[in-house]
């Protein structure tokens, strides 16, 4: 007789008395979590995670101090890196019960809804942080320069749309290559997670959080877009075009 019979027959013959309730209880939980844990053969879910990338970090921006990017990287950046990877632990653990998981409201699904939040945290400010150097760096390639000129009729008009964009929305702004229509826009996001078109490659990548300005603008966010301008590694992002359309 196995331990689920004996609690039955227990339970019976104790008028399902509270404890065998209780007991029945577990056994239910164990059960089901059990049918989402490990394939038989023991494999479980691989934790993967995440390494901050220091070498990114810029320094000397023109119009962008060091202290700024100082807390933007160790405090917001680092923080992205520290809760995915302690959210990929607790999905590859039994924190949250897969069988109880609901639209409205799960501990599954607040793990799945903040690990693309913070996932896609780390990878807008790598690729923010990358696209940055004191002072700016070369210019459009020709490639980029006319695929620019093609959509937005200048490189200006490209800028001032990342602009009305940045100021339009929380999060980000972005110059990106539509891999699916093979075409640029500028795409605005309210949140890491929030608004991005699918299937496209970021060319610049602009945060406009307030944590990327607070420490030299305070509430001001055109005067830092201006001097993100002044900012953009060009050859950064001729590579992520070149990349891109290569793909």
């Amino acid at each position: 007789m196995d331990r689920r019979e004996f609690l039955k027959i227990t339970g019976i013959s104790l008028a399902l008395s509270s404890n065998s309730l209780f007991s029945m209880e577990i056994l239910e939980k164990e059960e089901r979590q059990a049918k989402f844990k490990s394939k038989p053969g023991g494999a479980k879910m691989k934790v993967v995670k995440l390494q901050p990338k220091d070498h990114l970090k810029p320094k000397g921006l023109v119009g962008i101090s060091d202290e700024q990017i100082e807390v933007h990287f160790e405090a917001h950046y680092k923080g992205y890196v520290a809760k995915y990877n302690e959210i990929q632990e607790k999905l590859a653990s039994d924190f949250a019960d897969r069988s109880k998981a609901n639209q409205n409201y799960s501990e599954y699904r607040a793990l799945k809804v903040e690990e693309s939040f913070n996932y896609m945290g780390v990878v807008l400010h790598e690729l923010y942080f990358e696209n940055l150097v004191g002072g700016g760096k070369g210019s459009p390639s020709t490639e980029l320069k006319k695929a620019i000129e093609e959509h937005f009729g200048s490189v200006d008009n490209c800028l001032n749309e990342i602009k009305a964009t940045g100021i339009a929305c929380r999060g980000w702004a972005t110059l990106s290559y539509d891999m699916y229509n093979k075409m640029l826009f500028v795409n605005g996001f309210d949140a890491h997670n929030q608004y991005g078109f699918v299937y496209s490659v970021p060319l610049i990548v602009l945060d406009v959080y307030e944590h990327a300005y607070y420490v030299d603008q305070k509430n001001k966010r055109p005067p830092y877009i201006d001097a993100f301008f002044k900012n953009l590694n060009w050859d950064v992002i001729n590579e992520r075009f070149n990349r891109a359309v290569k793909a």
